[in-house]
């Protein structure tokens, strides 16, 4: 097996000797006979805030799940983070320095003596104290063992039914477990197919830690059993004590009279499944191959290959001139290019391509034709939809390369000292992780041996702050989705050498017959009081190979193939628990350079933030593997050694890695944002939308203003993203060109006219999507939104429909969704989930009416579409779309659902918590933010 790549890997000489100091205190014998570490120094001084709605509590018993069912009571701070979180949107105006903690929680370490609400003590060696604000667990250990254990049981304080549904999804067990109702069918589909691992696959996962990751890797297994161990610990607790999660009585694992039942121990593979969940749906990238091949062939039948290749690339805009970068000094950082010559290339004969069957023998109402690929009716779609990325389009299945755009909108600004009020760094950022009650995060504070930080850690994978603050520093991430997925074309082939069809289940592995592995979960689910689905099964398959996992079959050439899905952090779910563990060892993190270090070790692809006081910094993390030369990334490949990742090892899915310095990576820039757009020059998009117009411009125009005027402080920072969250994208950077071109002559129609002059007055008033009063639950400019919703998808489809043609137009907009407004409930985020403008036509419409207008554009479409290149003929197109969106009402715009009425604009835009449990919560404002938000300045540093 092939090294790991040294940067990655390598700890330190004086990391390692100090880890082995701390390995005997990892003992539970340690008991507590370690001594009481020093106090920790807060360089924050007041100055670090955070926020995670809708509340720190997200267990509920039965009595509790009751009353709100039948009263809407919540329990003891399950619900006292929502209004701050919400009161942004009408408070952000206003906002000063002082005024923040209105709207957020103080991250100070610690719990003044004054606002304690409760000291447990699970052992002798830990305590944990939570604050009358909001219930935060402050877990304080007098050992490393101590400390874990104290996380892992305040985890199964706050999170232990959600805690069960994952490592249930995780494994594909999710209907089984919790009954069959369509949201549950979502999960498990959406996310085993991307991991699905037998016992000994998670196993071996946690032998690979331990034995490939030195003392750290020891130490991050001996961590876990710990904190495995207080999850166990509470587990036992609640059951005899009676005071367990209702929800197990609700789906029939526990009698409520007898309490004969059984809660599952948890044990260290769970958390190998519960992180493979996580992992996957926010730190991969790439995937897309089949879908862009599809596409691809699609403009070559149009065009001619060399035009319609040409007009793809123009589309693909893998290196966009005019793309907001997160590194924006003209700093380059190559990485899967297009290549000169591309070798190895497999694209599939015209019409060939048909994806893998995932569900077969399904019972029940809602079954389907045996070895059916199931198509996702509107409520199994809005179920798969309150995930932000990596949200898989209706009809196609987990894996099959159409999760090349991983939807979320996680953020980060940050303004270096220079430019600050204070000549400290400001920093507001977090991660979107969707909307959900209970959160899927939850808040903590771990102050032990070698471990000091505050912040948010997945409920399941929390022995260490994923994102938050240290003594003197902050962290945080956005999802950065490069490259770091590719698709294999491997040759079908029959062992007793008979000819092979699309259907056959051997390929071709470097000259030799091989069988595909089948992986199996078989799933069937009774109806309980919780879930109310008829009685019903179904069977997942799912078929692997030494290139990754079959997602499709075809031919090319002529000759049958399958394609599959290689992920390089694929069998490595777990190892970036090495990167959490440096991010939260304050005797490691002692500046912006340590901290690039620690960042590296994480393997998913992950764009990571840093500011203590003396500066801001920026690194993306991932293991992006090295490619044979002169293949092409953007397309599927030939499953042959030539064109396999350089020193690939399929038995633990290892290769090289490129190093440290190759990755994007940034330290004291004027600012940095980050809307997971394009990280820097050179460093190519995964996937399609990367252009001219991107929701990072949103945030990059405020905070080069702010940075051009200088003075910025925390209270301007945040109204900056705030004001960027309820901004219509739309609004702010395509209604200027598409007015201009509107009233490049008179507007004759009164009803037209009238719906422009709204139109422009709700440009001018900042487009934004507000309440013209708190509570009203009306916009300000109602009837200009309901026109641009209604205008958008009909605009772009008249704009580029007619001269690319229906096949291609088809083939392009199933690889990019042209309509992602927050009323866009059958767009790719799905209703209610606050995600908009992440990715669409934006970028394709704004270069093709700047060259319709004649203005300059960089990177320009490779034809020019809106009305054939004619700016009149363009303009009849817009007015005639215009005209249609007018004529829709508003009950159409906004369809009802299970929340809203139809034609209920505000609600239909509104964010909803959705339920993984028993308690639910009230519909808040719409707005594009992440769901934890630190806002940060630290004054001092050690």
């Amino acid at each position: 097996m092939p090294p790991r790549t040294v940067t990655f890997r390598a700890a330190t000489a004086a990391a390692v000797i100090a880890l082995g100091a701390t390995l005997l205190a990892a003992s539970p014998q340690a008991g507590a006979a370690a001594a009481e570490p020093a106090p920790v120094t807060d360089y924050c001084q007041g100055q670090c805030d955070d926020i995670l709605p809708p509340g720190e509590n997200g267990n509920a018993t039965l009595v509790e799940i009751l009353g709100n069912k039948a009263f809407g009571t919540h329990p003891a701070h399950s619900d006292d983070q929502l209004d701050r979180y919400n009161g942004l949107v009408a408070g952000h105006t206003g906002l000063t320095d002082q005024k923040l903690t209105e709207f957020f929680n103080d991250a100070s370490f610690g719990v003044p003596k004054d606002q304690v609400e409760s000291v447990t003590s699970p052992r002798d060696d830990v305590t944990i104290t939570r604050d009358k604000a909001s219930g935060i667990p402050h877990i304080k250990g007098t050992t490393r063992y101590g400390t874990e254990f104290g996380a892992g049981f305040a985890a199964g304080q706050d999170r232990l039914w959600l805690m069960d549904l994952f490592r249930h999804i995780g494994r594909g067990e999710l209907t089984s477990f919790a009954g069959g109702a369509l949201a549950n069918q979502g999960l498990e589909q959406q996310f085993w197919p991307q991991a699905p691992y037998t016992e000994a696959d998670l196993e071996a996962q946690v032998e690979y830690i331990r034995t490939h990751e030195g003392a750290r890797g020891e130490q991050a297994m001996a961590d876990a059993q710990a904190y495995v161990d207080g999850i166990n610990a509470y587990r036992d607790k609640s059951k005899n004590g009676r005071y367990f999660p209702g929800e197990y009585v609700l789906t029939g694992k526990i009698d409520a009279i007898t309490n004969v039942g059984e809660i599952q121990p948890f044990k260290l593979t769970d958390l190998i499944s519960i992180a493979s969940v996580v992992g996957g749906q926010f730190g991969g990238g790439g995937g897309g191959e089949v879908t862009a091949a599809l596409s691809l062939l699609a403009a070559q039948q149009k065009y001619g290959v060399a035009e319609g290749t040409k007009v793809w690339e123009s589309f693909r805009q893998r290196e966009d001139p005019e793309a907001v970068l997160t590194v924006h000094d003209g700093t380059s950082f190559p990485y899967a290019g297009k290549p000169d010559k591309a070798r190895g290339t497999a694209l599939p004969d015209s019409g060939s391509v048909t994806a893998e069957p995932l569900i077969h023998d399904r019972t029940g109402s809602a079954g389907t034709d045996r070895k059916t690929p199931v198509k996702a009716p509107a409520a199994l779609k809005k179920a798969q939809g309150i995930y932000d990325d990596g949200v898989i389009p209706e009809g196609s299945l987990p894996g099959s390369g159409s999760g090349a755009q991983r939807r979320g909108m996680s953020n980060a600004l940050l303004v270096s000292g220079e430019h600050t009020a204070s000549g400290n760094p400001v920093a507001v950022f977090g991660p979107q992780t969707g909307y959900f009650a209970p959160q899927l995060m939850m808040l903590q504070e771990l102050q032990g041996p070698g471990i000091s930080a505050r912040g948010v850690s997945f409920a399941g994978v929390g022995m260490y702050i994923q994102m938050g603050r240290g003594q003197d520093y902050a962290w945080s991430a956005t999802s950065a989705g490069q490259d770091i997925t590719d698709t294999y074309a491997v040759d079908l082939c029959e062992p007793d050498g008979s000819t092979p069809t699309k259907d056959s289940t051997h390929y071709l592995y470097r000259g030799t017959c091989t069988a595909m592995e089948t992986l199996e979960r078989t799933n069937s689910w009774t109806p309980t009081v919780a879930d109310s689905t008829a009685k019903g099964s179904y069977r997942m398959q799912v078929r692997r190979t030494n290139y990754g996992i079959v997602t499709h079959r075809a031919t090319v050439g002529g000759k049958p193939v399958a394609y599959t899905s290689l992920r390089s952090t694929y069998r490595h779910e777990a190892d970036s628990i090495i990167g959490f563990q440096m991010l939260n060892d304050p005797s490691y993190v002692t500046d912006a350079a340590s901290f690039q270090q620690a960042a590296s070790h994480i393997d998913y692809a992950f764009n990571w933030f840093y500011a203590d006081s003396r500066t801001a910094a920026f690194y993306n993390s991932g293991m992006n593997p090295v490619r044979a030369a002169d293949v092409d990334p953007a397309l599927p490949v030939r499953a042959e050694r030539a064109y396999e990742w350089q020193g690939y090892d399929p038995a633990a899915n290892t290769a090289a890695y490129t190093p440290f310095a190759e990755h994007p990576h940034s330290s004291g820039q004027d600012y940095y944002i980050s809307w997971n757009n394009k990280q820097a020059k050179g460093y190519a998009a995964a996937g399609f939308g990367l252009g001219a117009v991107h929701r990072g411009d949103l945030l990059d125009q405020r905070v080069s203003k702010l940075v051009e005027q200088g003075g910025v402080t925390r209270a301007s920072l945040t109204r900056a993203m705030a004001e960027a969250a309820v901004t219509d994208l739309r609004g702010e950077q395509l209604l200027p060109e598409l007015l201009k071109v509107i009233r490049s002559q008179p507007v004759t129609d009164p009803e037209l006219n009238a719906a422009v002059q709204q139109l422009e007055s709700w440009r001018a008033a900042g487009s934004q999507r507000r309440e013209s009063s708190p509570g009203s639950h009306a916009y300000t400019h109602a009837d200009a939104v309901r026109i641009m919703d209604a205008w958008w998808p009909k605009l772009v489809e008249a704009e580029f429909r007619p001269g690319l043609g229906d096949g291609l137009y088809a083939a392009l907009t199933a690889g990019l969704a042209t309509d992602e407004s927050p009323a866009a409930s059958h767009g790719p985020s799905g209703a209610h989930s606050g995600s908009a403008f992440q990715y669409g036509w934006w970028g394709f419409v704004d270069k093709d009416l700047r060259q319709v207008l004649g203005r300059p554009v960089k990177g320009p479409l490779a034809r020019t579409y809106c009305g054939g290149g004619d700016a009149g003929s363009c303009r009849d197109a817009l007015l005639a779309s215009l005209k249609q969106a007018v004529a829709e009402p508003a009950t159409a715009v906004y369809p009802g659902d299970d929340t809203c009425k139809a034609g209920e604009q505000w609600c239909t835009d509104s964010i909803i918590h959705r339920p993984l449990g028993g308690i639910a919560q009230k519909a808040i404002h719409w707005q594009n933010r992440p769901t934890y938000q630190q806002v940060v300045e630290f004054p001092a540093h050690r």
